[in-house]
């Protein structure tokens, strides 16, 4: 099916910018990539949205930092979470 991601708040942290989002997976999808909306990703933080405790987390497929706004994550079937990504 599709992976979407979506950019939610744009923020500052001292000189940083921090983006916040959401990711979802659909059908046997197990991941793709988030754009962070940053030029340079530093750290990103991935957190699963789940009814109940999840087997398997969500993991980022990049070395960080990553040039480029996209950045690949790989998940469990039909995963849903949240992402927070630090950079410039």
């Amino acid at each position: 099916m599709a992976f979407t991601s979506a950019i939610v708040t744009k923020t500052v942290f001292g000189n940083k910018r921090v983006h916040f989002g959401t990711f979802t997976t659909s059908g046997a999808e197990t991941g793709g990539d988030i754009d962070t909306g940053l030029r340079s990703c530093e750290e990103i933080f991935l957190q699963q949205m789940a009814a109940a405790v999840t087997a398997d987390a969500p993991v980022i497929n990049e070395t960080l930092p990553v040039n480029g706004s996209a950045v690949t994550i790989v998940t469990i079937a039909s995963a849903d979470g949240y992402w927070m990504a630090i950079g410039y």
